[in-house]
């Protein structure tokens, strides 16, 4: 008896959102982001400092230090988050990401929901909750649809 269900769309994606979010750097929450048009990957992005600079693992957490709550007085952290990277390197890339569903292991901070409005996105689907919930209003605004899934299994299954 073949026990396997393979895991629908929605789950597959953000299965790989958790994968990526392995790579952050962030002392405090470890988030993972991928941007998918058509079942097709475009980029991915996880929290971190920017590129070649030091990061957090290596100085600490200035916000941890000052007591800052999640969610607030972003301009505090050197981290870019994993949303801003996804748009980053498909810019990089020369690809864009209008129309495309970003499956993401938080929901976005509302700097983060700012530019995805901007990129011209249509959905965001996630299974984690980041503190700040001020995207709210301008997802519905721009009309981009947001949907929390059941948090994906941790399990790789492998054919014998």
């Amino acid at each position: 008896m073949n026990n396997n269900k393979r895991p629908d769309i929605d789950e597959y994606f953000l299965r790989i959102a958790a994968v990526v979010a392995e790579r952050a750097t962030c002392l405090r929450h470890h988030v993972g982001a991928v941007a998918v048009r058509n079942k097709h990957i475009l980029s991915t992005g996880y929290n971190g400092a920017p590129a070649g600079t030091k990061d957090c693992l290596e100085l600490g957490c200035l916000r941890d230090e000052l007591k800052i709550p999640s969610g607030t007085r972003h301009e505090i952290c050197r981290g870019i988050h994993a949303e801003q990277n996804v748009i980053i390197q498909a810019s990089l890339h020369g690809v864009s990401i209008e129309g495309a569903t970003i499956y993401a292991t938080h929901s976005p901070c509302v700097l983060c929901a700012k530019m995805l409005c901007n990129a011209r996105i249509k959905r965001y689907v996630t299974y984690g909750k980041y503190a700040d919930e001020t995207f709210n209003e301008l997802f519905r605004e721009a009309g981009i649809t947001y949907e929390v899934k059941d948090h994906p299994s941790g399990k790789i299954t492998f054919l014998p």
